[in-house]
C-alpha cells in the first residue's frame, strides 16, 4: 500500500509540464449575450470600459422601491462610465409576474427608469442564464454559496470586465456608490 501511494505521489507531477499555467478561465463577462426587454441581442462586450452594476430585479418585492436608487446613481455616474443592467426575475415569491411589456411600464411609470432593462430570466436552477451561471461563479454569496438569496443582488464589475463585489438585496444602492467612484476613477 505504502508503495502504491508513493507511486502515485511521483507520478501526479508529470501530468503536467512545469512552468506551463493552469488552464486559464476563457470565459469573460464580455463573451456574454442577453436579450433586453424588446428583444433586442444584446452583447456583454458593448460595455466595455464601462462600470457595469448588474442587478436582480422584480416589481413586487419589499426591496422594489431600491428602483429609485439605482436610477439615481445612474443619473449621477453614467456621464463618467456607469451603466446599470436589469434583469427581471420571477423565483422569488412570484413577484414579477407580467409580461415584458408590464414590467417596462411600470419601471418607466414608477421610477422613471432609463437604464437598460433585460427580458425576464431565471437567475438559479436548471435554467439559469449564462450570465448569471458567470456571475455567481466569480463572486459567491452568504456562506460561499453561489445561489441568488434574493430579489435586487448586486454584481459591481469594473471597466475590464472582471466581477469586483456581490452585494445581498438589503444593501441600498447609495451604500455602494463609493465603490462605483472607487471604480470610475481607474484608469
Amino acid at each position: 500500500m505504502k508503495s502504491i501511494l508513493i507511486t502515485l505521489l511521483l507520478l501526479i507531477p508529470l501530468s503536467t509540464q512545469a512552468g506551463e499555467p493552469m488552464s486559464e478561465k476563457t470565459t469573460t463577462f464580455y463573451d456574454h449575450n442577453a436579450t433586453s426587454i424588446i428583444g433586442e441581442n444584446i452583447s456583454m462586450s458593448t460595455y466595455k470600459d464601462k462600470a457595469v452594476l448588474v442587478v436582480n430585479v422584480a416589481s413586487e418585492c419589499g426591496f422594489t422601491s431600491q428602483y429609485k436608487g439605482l436610477q439615481a446613481l445612474y443619473e449621477a455616474h453614467k456621464e463618467n462610465g456607469l451603466v446599470i443592467l436589469a434583469f427581471p426575475s420571477n423565483q422569488f415569491g412570484k413577484q414579477e409576474p407580467g409580461t415584458h411589456e408590464e414590467i417596462q411600464k411600470f419601471c418607466s411609470t414608477n421610477y422613471n427608469i432609463t437604464f437598460p432593462m433585460f427580458e425576464k430570466i431565471d437567475v438559479n436552477g436548471e435554467n439559469t442564464h449564462p450570465l448569471y451561471v458567470f456571475l455567481k461563479s466569480e463572486a459567491t454569496g452568504l456562506m460561499w454559496t453561489e445561489g441568488i438569496k434574493w430579489n435586487f443582488t448586486k454584481f459591481l464589475i469594473n471597466k475590464k470586465g472582471k466581477v469586483i463585489s456581490r452585494y445581498g438585496s438589503s444593501t441600498k444602492p447609495k451604500d455602494i456608490e463609493a465603490d462605483i467612484v472607487k471604480l470610475l476613477e481607474e484608469k
